[in-house]
């Protein structure tokens, strides 16, 4: 019993140990991102695929090459485009065979067999190449001509959009949307943070000479430590109460969430447990608090739930309508 117990400890202290040498790597190559790289460790490690949001030139690209690189990952890259196949990024039979064989058909692996995959623009994608990637995210599997691929594992999606870009664009669906374990808006730098940034990389992109500073088996290790973070009974309730909150009601209780027209999930409640166990895992913890849930809420759930119209005309935004129900909720406790 006490050597598990004391087995247990070291999964724990080297995990939390490599997680942070993670963490510190990616800060020293995207500066001022602390919050965002924080958060998309915490998506990761959960064995979530993460949707980045924010206007160009922010570094989306530049901080997915770098995670791939400090984890020692192979990373792909799909750029989307309207006319983007679904063959394009799930791969296609090629004919094979020489003068002296029949030609054969062989499959050709695309882009999605890959530990870590980079959709760029991911709504500039048809409906029907983001129904291939929505399989891909969901099943960890591609079908061509009715035969099943299965992908690497780990794998994880990363998909990035420019929320001002409207034209030759394709919104995404909440099914997929829901796929997305987290949706993160990357911030603009102060000016500080820039002037930091022209230090490392005014030249060159760090990203290009990262080296990979935890293997495969530390990635294995903190993502099986990170499911034996515990979550108490209280928890496992304030976290369905929350989730509740999002649901339009009568109650007092409810008020703010009269502005949406359908809450989260069943899902968004298995992947805010799932995001606060890492999170709980980063700082040092073995066990998951309230403080946790609250710091989870709002990328968990800001593209899990609908607006009505009235409120989306009002320019009500449901960041605002999450934090007020966090707010309201912490109260309650």
């Amino acid at each position: 019993m006490n050597a598990d117990i004391e087995q247990l400890r070291n999964r724990f202290e080297t995990a939390h140990a490599d997680l942070k040498k993670l963490e510190q790597t990616l800060q020293g190559v995207i500066v001022g991102q602390a919050a965002l790289i924080e958060q998309l460790l915490i998506a990761v490690f959960a064995g979530g695929h993460v949707l980045l949001e924010g206007l160009p030139g922010l570094g989306k690209t530049h901080l997915a090459k770098a995670l791939a690189a400090a984890m020692g990952m192979d990373l792909a890259r799909v750029q989307c485009t309207p006319d983007l196949m679904p063959t394009d990024v799930t791969g296609s039979e090629i004919l094979v065979g020489g003068d002296d064989s029949l030609p054969g058909v062989r499959f050709r692996k695309g882009p999605l067999f890959a530990h870590l995959v980079l959709v760029d623009e991911i709504n500039r994608a048809t409906p029907k190449t983001q129904s291939a990637l929505l399989e891909a995210m969901q099943e960890h599997q591609v079908t061509h001509a009715g035969v099943r691929h299965r992908l690497p594992e780990p794998f994880w999606v990363i998909a990035t959009q420019n929320p001002i870009e409207i034209e030759g664009t394709y919104p995404l669906p909440e099914a997929q949307l829901d796929r997305f374990i987290t949706r993160l808006d990357v911030a603009y730098p102060q000016a500080t943070e820039l002037m930091a940034l022209l230090d490392v990389s005014l030249d060159r992109e760090p990203s290009e000479t990262l080296a990979a500073v935890i293997d495969r088996d530390a990635v294995d290790n903190a993502m099986h430590a990170a499911r034996s973070v515990t979550i108490a009974t209280p928890l496992k309730q304030a976290a369905i109460e929350l989730i509740l909150a999002t649901h339009p009601g009568q109650d007092k209780d409810r008020e703010v969430a009269r502005h949406h027209r359908y809450g989260a999930s069943p899902r968004a409640l298995q992947a805010l447990l799932r995001t606060a166990r890492v999170r709980a895992l980063l700082h040092g913890r073995i066990q998951v608090d309230f403080d946790d849930l609250a710091a989870q809420a709002l990328p968990v759930l800001r593209h899990r739930v609908l607006l009505n119209l009235d409120s989306e005309l009002n320019q009500i935004t449901t960041d605002f309508t999450i934090g007020e129900i966090v707010r309201q909720w912490m109260q309650r406790l």
